[in-house]
């Protein structure tokens, strides 16, 4: 038996010449679970939830992000003075990277990434979850993400991200 063929979109198939017009969305991200929210950014990043998906074309669209810093991970909670949001897994995770030099792998805690850079802790989980090639970081480059309830893309007239796309509350 011979599988079905998978068809893509050619560019002269789709509208506006072949280019696909991204939505704006902004989402409030404060106590929701890091791992479920960037599933579900990367998710529209990619333009997966489009009709007219193609792989090797960026059909995402711009994402914006609010109290990126609230973010939490699950586990138990723990009494933390300055976050209300700790938990065991939060201090029990570490972020690895390397320099390129030799001996020259680095590691972050969970705890000081958040007191240092708190939006790293969500950008790197959605760029993990975005596909390995040259694509994803014109995918990155649309989440924008924000510590306060406030953002400076109202002139492009976000709007709030569907309920289907939004990652369920626990």
């Amino acid at each position: 038996m011979i599988a079905p063929q998978t068809t893509f979109m050619k560019a002269a198939d789709r509208e506006h010449g072949g280019k696909c017009e991204p939505n704006w969305f902004v989402i409030d991200a404060s106590g929701m679970i890091v791992g479920h929210l960037a599933t579900r950014l990367a998710t529209v990043l990619m333009g997966k939830h489009r009709p007219e998906y193609t792989p090797h074309v960026d059909t995402g669209d711009y994402v914006i992000v609010l109290n990126a810093d609230k973010v939490r991970f699950t586990g138990r909670p723990i009494k933390h003075d300055q976050n209300a949001h700790f938990t065991t897994k939060m201090a029990q995770k570490v972020y690895t990277r390397y320099t390129g030099w030799p001996g020259g792998q680095r590691k972050t805690s969970a705890i000081n990434m958040w007191s240092k850079k708190p939006n790293e802790i969500l950008k790197l989980a959605v760029k993990r979850m975005l596909p390995k090639n040259a694509l994803a970081r014109h995918m990155l480059d649309k989440l924008k993400l924000f510590s306060g309830p406030s953002h400076t893309h109202q002139a492009q007239q976000p709007l709030p991200l569907p309920e289907h796309l939004l990652p369920k509350r626990s």
